[in-house]
């Protein structure tokens, strides 16, 4: 039997988006340590960089629902 389809689960575009997830959620936890307040308590630390992983898991959760384009 030949099966037409691709073994692996995602597309092209779902990987690249998960690296972009992957890559947004970095970013967040690097401006998290980028905070000079002590502990980082600043505004970097509290709330821009738990904003920026917030975003990167929403990509992440879309990146892995979504279709791929051929199927």
């Amino acid at each position: 039997m030949s099966n037409t389809k691709s073994s692996l689960p995602f597309g092209a575009s779902n990987y690249k988006m998960m690296l972009i997830g992957l890559a947004v959620i970095l970013g967040g936890f690097l401006i998290m340590s980028l905070d000079t307040e002590e502990f980082g308590f600043g505004t970097l630390g509290l709330t821009v960089g738990p904003i920026i992983v917030i975003i990167g898991f929403i990509i992440e959760f879309w990146a892995i629902l979504r279709k791929p384009a051929n199927s």
